[in-house]
């Protein structure tokens, strides 16, 4: 059975929620999508994520110095404009896609990037949302999503103390508490030295939260490690098969590389256990 996103919130709930990230790893065909969904569900993925915007909603048409990528990652010297062209998910394929999915027997919802994208979700009835680490300063938009009191799950990798204070703090302001801060290093991909896991406990003290991580590096280390810590959501993309190439898919884990995660994650819990001197 897969985990309900609610059961984070259950006292002593020692399941973690598993997050397959379909993001740009459809390559705008929607069967790819829809078999991208099966195999993260026969991968043992508590969900699949989708993200709701459009180049439009998100940026603007130019190539000044201004809209071209330049920060390092695998996308420098392309337009915004061009990325998220590439990227996007059509908002016409979201209902086919989200009802698909609950076929399945596996959760799906997704990241807006605009109050338009959050109507849209709620036309089509989300059980949550998720906050890009790029949004986690755009309060109004986090206010809007939290005031849908659904479960709030906020990326916090380009976010300073006070940043994320602020997120929190407009979520609380209209009553929502079910918030989750997902620990993230904004760098595609990321390095293992640079993951901090053990911020993920500072988090949970500082702002009384629970606590994940959106995971950008190679291979499985940190979601395993980040059980030990507290983890109660671990989100990672996915992909059918990296040879279909998208601009997500160096750094996303194929069905049988999920499915390792997944057992390894549920062994670690397993492993956690209980205080027992017996």
């Amino acid at each position: 059975m897969p985990i309900n996103i609610q059961d984070i919130f259950t006292k002593n709930s020692k399941s973690t929620f598993i997050i397959a990230e379909l993001s740009a790893n459809h390559n705008q065909d929607i069967q790819l999508a829809l078999d991208t969904i099966k195999a993260a569900k026969d991968s043992g993925a508590d969900a699949i994520k989708l993200q709701t915007y459009t180049p439009d909603t998100i940026t603007i048409q130019s190539s000044k110095e201004y809209f071209t990528i330049k920060s390092g990652t695998i996308w420098d010297g392309r337009t915004l404009y061009d990325l998220y062209q590439e990227a996007y998910t059509p908002w016409e394929w979201h209902k086919e896609l989200m009802d698909y999915a609950k076929e399945l027997d596996i959760v799906c919802f997704s990241s807006p990037f605009d109050p338009t994208a959050v109507d849209l979700l709620e036309s089509l009835q989300v059980p949550a949302y998720k906050i890009a680490s790029f949004e986690i300063t755009d309060l109004p938009l986090i206010e809007y999503v939290a005031s849908k009191n659904k479960p709030i799950i906020i990326s916090t990798g380009i976010a300073t103390l006070q940043e994320i204070e602020d997120a929190v703090s407009v979520c609380r302001k209209v009553g929502n508490e079910q918030i989750i801060l997902l620990k993230c290093t904004s760098a595609y991909p990321a390095k293992i030295e640079d993951a901090n896991l053990v911020t993920m406990q500072n988090m949970k003290e500082t702002f009384g939260v629970e606590v994940g991580l959106s995971d950008h590096t190679l291979g499985i280390t940190a979601p395993i490690v980040s059980v030990a810590l507290g983890a109660k959501v671990i989100e990672k993309h996915f992909i059918l098969d990296k040879s279909i190439g998208g601009p997500d898919a160096s750094f996303s884990l194929e069905p049988h590389e999920f499915k390792a995660m997944v057992d390894a994650v549920r062994e670690a819990e397993q492993a956690l256990g209980r205080v027992d001197y017996q």
